[in-house]
């Protein structure tokens, strides 16, 4: 068969696309990552942006089957990919003739919409169930798999912490493995497969979500952390921090549309899934037995919260600094380019413009899409820095030796 994945790159995507692909399925993915020169099979489009059905024309040539995993967990886009880019997808799907579409919903989005997430992803589900085709829609729990992404990525990162922060006000989850979706997937892409059908994905065990930290965290062969109950101030800073990461570009399993999900939990009834497909989902216990952690899981779990804490530190360093330099800082940089032979004028002009370059660099830093650059930035201006100071006030150097 001939399948186009949207949102084809992200986890889920890739698993399934690499499934399909060992099956001897032609597998064409359509994502918002730009397409490279050994991708040829990969098409750049923005399903939010591709709300008109003529414009899926195109991607969906020779295509048997489509399998709809686009999503955003929250941010202007939402409706735009849950539901108008996907329902011009569908109705392409209608005059193109493709009846089989597979879309990965939420579960619970069918019984409880807390937050725009839900409601449009709900939404999305009336747009295929309106049309004329073989439709199954899929809403996984917490899909947990030997890769890590999102809520799955972040159980391992807290599994790292020697303190555990529980979150009040949080439901339950049964977490489902990432081969038993994919095989789901196979199942319904058989010919003469039942369609016109929604099923949860959910995993055979309710659990809450510090209990589902404790369990990664024995998988990575560490002794059970002390369980801190966190304050629900403390946890709305928490949520709200990520707002602001995902205001920034980053992408952050914690956010408040996380807060609202959580409060809801993600548990379904996976007993029609089993009587459906005659899959029998895996306990989260056996998924990770059958799996023993290695270093690299190891590593990834420590390094989880290094990665923002890094990017936090450096860009509130340079954005201090360029402050200081125009504040409190100002007449210590002034003197020491007095003394380095420049006028007054000139002097005031190149602390003011270091200032400001400092600014812009961590701002830079902090905003995901320019953070690469800023980085850059950081380390020439450094190194000019260095070269200015030791040509203008060589003793510098001289008193950083005898402080040593």
């Amino acid at each position: 068969m001939r399948i186009l994945l949207v949102g084809g790159t992200g986890f889920l995507g890739s698993a399934i696309h690499a499934r399909l692909s060992a099956e001897g399925h032609e597998c064409l993915s359509v994502s918002r990552h730009p397409a490279t020169e050994r991708d040829r099979r990969h098409t750049s489009l923005d399903v939010a942006r591709t709300t008109d059905p003529s414009q899926w024309k195109g991607v969906l040539t020779g295509v048997d089957a489509v399998i709809n995993l686009a999503g955003a967990l929250q941010g202007r886009d939402l409706h735009g990919v849950h539901v108008a880019g996907s329902a011009a997808l569908y109705s392409a799907c209608e005059s193109a003739g493709v009846r089989r579409v597979i879309l990965f919903s939420a579960i619970g989005s069918n019984v409880d919409a807390p937050s725009d997430f839900s409601r449009t992803k709900r939404e999305g589900e009336a747009a295929l169930m309106a049309r004329d085709l073989d439709w199954v829609i899929l809403r996984p729990s917490v899909v947990i798999g030997r890769a890590a992404y999102g809520g799955s990525a972040l159980l391992r990162g807290l599994a790292a912490l020697p303190v555990l922060p529980v979150m009040p006000d949080t439901a339950a989850i049964q977490p489902v493995h990432l081969d038993d979706v994919v095989e789901t997937v196979l199942f319904f892409l058989q010919p003469g497969a039942p369609s016109r059908i929604a099923l949860d994905l959910a995993g055979p065990r309710q659990i809450a979500f510090s209990d589902a930290v404790a369990l990664f965290r024995a998988w990575l062969r560490w002794r059970p952390a002390y369980r801190l109950q966190l304050p629900s101030w403390a946890a709305s800073v928490a949520y709200r921090a990520g707002d602001v990461a995902q205001m920034l570009g980053w992408p952050t399993p914690i956010s408040t549309t996380a807060q609202a999900e959580m409060r809801r939990g993600a548990t379904g009834d996976p007993e029609p899934w089993h009587r459906l497909t005659g899959r029998t989902p895996r306990d989260l216990d056996v998924a990770l037995a059958c799996e023993p952690a290695s270093v690299q899981e190891r590593w990834f779990a420590r390094l989880y919260a290094l990665k923002p804490l890094i990017f936090g530190v450096f860009g509130a360093f340079w954005i201090a600094t360029g402050i200081i330099s125009l504040s409190a800082g100002w007449n210590i940089g002034m003197s020491l380019l007095l003394e380095g032979g420049l006028q007054g004028n000139v002097a005031a002009l190149v602390v003011t413009a270091g200032a400001l370059a400092d600014i812009l660099i961590g701002l830079a830093i902090l905003w995901r899409p320019l953070s690469r650059y800023g980085l850059w930035a950081a380390l020439i201006i450094s190194l000019t820095y260095a070269v200015i100071g030791t040509v203008l006030v060589p003793r510098l150097w001289a008193d950083r030796w005898d402080q040593c």
